[in-house]
């Protein structure tokens, strides 16, 4: 069994800003004998503002760089890593494509397929990050991933429908978030809008539970040894297993997908037909893509995952992503790494924080983070006692797909507690 070699995000990481320049780092030779370079660029935004971002990004940095052509190939989120997986095996993968960071990151760096980027970011961009977000893109103390976005998770409501259902107050412990379960069900409201058929939106529930069952050190070590005995893993699945007894969740949701069209989890609460949603701090962005008018929802608010009673987790411990993008092994280096420096300039950054409706890495340009639930996440991430990454990047793409579908099945009736705890185990020990 090997040992992970990457790190938790510390709480640390919306630390540090200023306005970045465009410069790339030094690299070996590309492109044409007439001295043109052509570069493929993977994202996740397939629609709206977040797809015209990326296209006038790309547009200004060709402006900028005569002789420079990018490729965009935009690709659904829900199936980029299975195609990005299928690419870089076969050695014909894009030469920027988008990173989550984490185990997944690391498993790429280990088969020789990203490319080692320490030395090309810019003196300017570190400082405007902050070596925290760096982390996540790091292996082995090398960096192979600029850092775009800072995702941290918690549950999205709408204020009207807990207004409508008597709720008073956001719930802070999970006894007080089965009080407002069962104040949304008499008012006729679905709970909570799960998008099962995506398997990971489920998974967060298992995730934050164990966020809160299991202490910092036990979730460092498991991410080190790959071990998951600690009775704490057992106990986030029991967890979710009685909170999913008191059926909170809204009918058909391991059929339901996570956010693609009006029936989607994302769609539900965009279309108040459901009072909560957990999940990343992409969802503000999201939903905002499936309401009537593709505004941002005007009651959509936040808070974070309830404590659990018992766990050793602190209660005000975070979990999240750090979406960012990595050039391949094969890139042209000098262009790559200049267009990575490129779009992590102020002004690009503030454009993909509105694009996206999102929390960009640069806090120079959180400045412009209006949205009232992001302003919430925003508050809780500065005061968070630490930040990890999700578990099924964090443990990498074959043990984090074990532990979905180890929780997808244990919801479907077929599985249990002990057994995603076995199912992830048997994953590690092939590692």
């Amino acid at each position: 069994m090997k040992t992970r070699k990457t790190l938790a995000v510390s709480a640390a990481l919306l630390a540090g800003a200023v306005a970045l320049t465009a410069c790339g780092g030094g690299g070996e030779e590309s492109g044409s004998s007439d001295g043109s370079v052509e570069m493929t660029f993977w994202h996740n935004s397939t629609t709206g503002p977040g797809k015209a971002y990326w296209e006038d990004t790309v547009a200004d940095f060709e402006a900028a760089n005569p002789g420079v052509t990018i490729t965009i190939q935009s690709i659904q989120n829900e199936d980029m890593d299975g195609k990005l997986q299928t690419a870089l095996n076969s050695g014909d993968a894009p030469d920027i494509f988008m990173a989550r960071g984490g185990g997944k990151l690391a498993d790429v760096v280990e088969a020789g397929q990203a490319m080692d980027l320490t030395d090309a970011i810019d003196d300017a961009t570190r400082e405007a990050v902050g070596e925290a977000a760096f982390s996540a893109f790091s292996v082995d103390g090398q960096v192979y991933g600029m850092p775009t976005s800072v995702l941290p998770g918690g549950i999205y409501y709408s204020k009207d429908l807990f207004a409508q259902a008597g709720i008073t107050e956001t719930p802070t412990t999970m006894d007080e978030m089965d009080d407002a379960v069962e104040k949304l069900k008499a008012a006729g409201i679905s709970p909570i809008a799960l998008g099962g058929k995506d398997a990971w939106p489920a998974a967060h529930w298992y995730y934050f539970f164990a966020l809160r069952e299991c202490s910092q050190d036990t979730m460092t070590e498991a991410a080190k040894s790959m071990s998951f005995d600690d009775p704490c893993w057992t106990a986030a699945g029991e967890d979710l297993q009685e909170f999913a007894g008191t059926e909170p969740f809204n009918n058909g949701y391991l059929t339901t997908t996570a956010q693609q069209g009006a029936g989607s989890s994302a769609g539900l609460i965009a279309n108040h037909q459901a009072g909560m949603e957990l999940m990343g701090a992409w969802n503000p962005g999201v939903i905002a893509s499936l309401t009537e008018d593709q505004q941002p929802l005007a009651d959509l608010g936040w808070f974070p995952f309830p404590a659990v009673e018992g766990g050793d987790g602190d209660p005000t411990a975070m979990m999240g992503g750090v979406d960012g993008f990595s050039c391949s092994a094969q890139a042209p280096k000098e262009e790559c790494t200049a267009f990575l420096n490129f779009f992590m300039q102020k002004e690009y950054q503030e454009g993909y924080a509105e694009a996206f409706v999102t929390l960009p890495a640069s806090k120079e340009a959180q400045s412009v983070v209006t949205d009232p639930a992001l302003q919430e996440v925003l508050a809780s991430y500065n005061d968070a006692a630490y930040v990890t990454v999700w578990l099924d990047t964090l443990f990498g793409q074959n043990v984090g797909n074990a532990l979905n579908a180890g929780v997808v099945e244990m919801l479907a009736g077929s599985g249990s507690p002990d057994a995603i705890v076995e199912a992830v185990n048997a994953a590690a020990a092939k590692e």
